[in-house]
């Protein structure tokens, strides 16, 4: 019986040449994929700057950005865009200003004081809040929260900002604590140990070393909720209401940039007309006032993340 020699590579070349083929069959899928979601994001962009062109062909930019009134689809049409500007920065202010301290609190809990067991039973409990449908909170927002507010509250209106926000922040409170939590759990634990031996209490080491070294993490994580504040459309649309008003009184109704796209989409907007074009320019307000949030988050991030060995 013949005996085939071990380092007879002439077995190995076809094994080499079909694992090369499988390799660039699966490059090109993965290429492929990432090309869908970059042409996606470009067609998107385009269509965007596109019909907002057209918009200021009809509107002028001066008085998309100066005027106090929104009534873009009345017969006396202003399109004052700080109108909803306004009410976004507004609500997302409420929401965050709740979803910062119950987020931080719950990932400092879940990473610091809370066990191994106890922290695998709340942390899934604590995300699926993160899977309950906007227009669940939405009508959670406008027949328990705002009642429960106006009993606390007599001249607030049964639409309103505040009971929006409220609930906006809750909406986006597992998304800080999630993240905040991954951050903090990342932060070498010999820098805790060097802070106890030299004497510092739990609670010190948390606010003197844990949370400055995760800073850039928790950062990160309120910019993305604020994002994903700023692009909630249900919460806003049901509980706070669609009357445009310049102003940061939380305690009436107003229309936030995501309620007017949802009230000019409902279908008797004829398209091509300029009330249609303006769901695209509030579209491109919106999403740059997104890119700015996210730009700042990066530059933040890389000049704050620290770097541990």
């Amino acid at each position: 019986m013949s005996v085939i020699p071990v380092n007879d590579t002439s077995l190995w070349k076809p094994a080499r040449i079909l694992n090369r083929r499988i390799e660039l069959a699966v490059k090109l899928i993965f290429g492929l994929f990432a090309l869908v979601s970059v042409a996606t994001t470009i067609g998107i962009i385009a269509t965007l700057i596109f019909e907002t062109f057209e918009f200021f062909r009809e509107v002028s930019i001066i008085n998309f950005l100066t005027d106090s009134k929104w009534t873009p689809l009345f017969s006396s049409a202003q399109f004052g865009i700080f109108v909803l500007v306004s009410a976004t920065v507004m609500l997302s202010g409420i929401a965050i200003s709740v979803a910062l301290p119950l987020g931080l609190l719950s990932a400092i809990c879940l990473s610091e004081y809370a066990s191994p067991k106890v922290r695998s039973i709340l942390k899934p409990l604590l995300e699926i809040l993160a899977g309950i449908p906007s227009v669940v909170f939405g009508y959670f927002a406008l027949l328990l929260v705002t009642p429960f507010l106006q009993s606390i509250i007599p001249e607030l209106e049964g639409f309103n900002a505040l009971s929006a926000g409220v609930v906006l922040g809750i909406s986006i409170t597992p998304l800080v604590a999630s993240l905040s939590e991954d951050a903090i759990s990342a932060v070498p634990q010999s820098l805790r140990d060097g802070a106890y031996a030299l004497g510092a209490t739990k609670r010190e080491t948390i606010i003197s070393v844990v949370l400055p070294a995760a800073l850039s993490g928790i950062v990160s994580s309120v910019i993305l909720a604020v994002s994903r504040a700023i692009g909630e459309t249900m919460i806003v649309t049901l509980a706070a209401g669609q009357n445009p008003r310049l102003g940061l009184n939380p305690f009436v109704p107003v229309m936030a940039m995501t309620a007017f796209i949802v009230q000019a989409s409902l279908g008797d907007t004829p398209a091509g007309s300029l009330a249609y074009r303006t769901i695209y320019a509030v579209g491109m307000s919106l999403f740059v006032l997104t890119l700015i949030l996210n730009i700042f988050s990066f530059w933040f991030v890389r000049r704050f993340r620290e770097k541990y060995e």
